[in-house]
């Protein structure tokens, strides 16, 4: 399921996408494909397919490491681009300007909690 949310949301491709720059020529595994790994898979090859190596995985966060900025700025860029797409979709409630994520908070919805 999360690897399915994750593909439907746009969070692989975003990563895919912003982490690019730090794919070495000829790399066999994308490094967003090992983020999700080391976040959800990596304990389950037999179920999710084949996942990086341990040098691979510590070759990547090595390289990652050296930019720690631009790390998080590319993670963070990916990430709001999937939760805006998944807004799109599901419609966000907001109050007050911010995005609630328990709809029972929002004053409309309490009847139906």
């Amino acid at each position: 399921m999360l690897v399915e949310t994750a593909r439907r949301s746009g969070l692989s491709r975003q990563l895919s996408k912003r982490l690019g720059p730090w794919r070495r020529p000829r790399a066999t595994h994308d490094p967003a494909k090992i983020m999700l790994d080391l976040a959800v898979l990596r304990a389950q090859p037999g179920v999710f397919g084949p996942v990086a190596s341990d040098p691979t995985v510590s070759r990547l966060i090595a390289t990652l490491a050296e930019d720690v900025d631009a790390t998080l700025g590319a993670i963070t860029a990916a990430r709001a681009t999937a939760r805006e797409r998944v807004w799109s979709w599901a419609g966000a409630p907001v109050q007050d300007g911010r995005v609630m994520v328990d709809p029972c908070g929002v004053p409309e919805h309490s009847p139906r909690c």
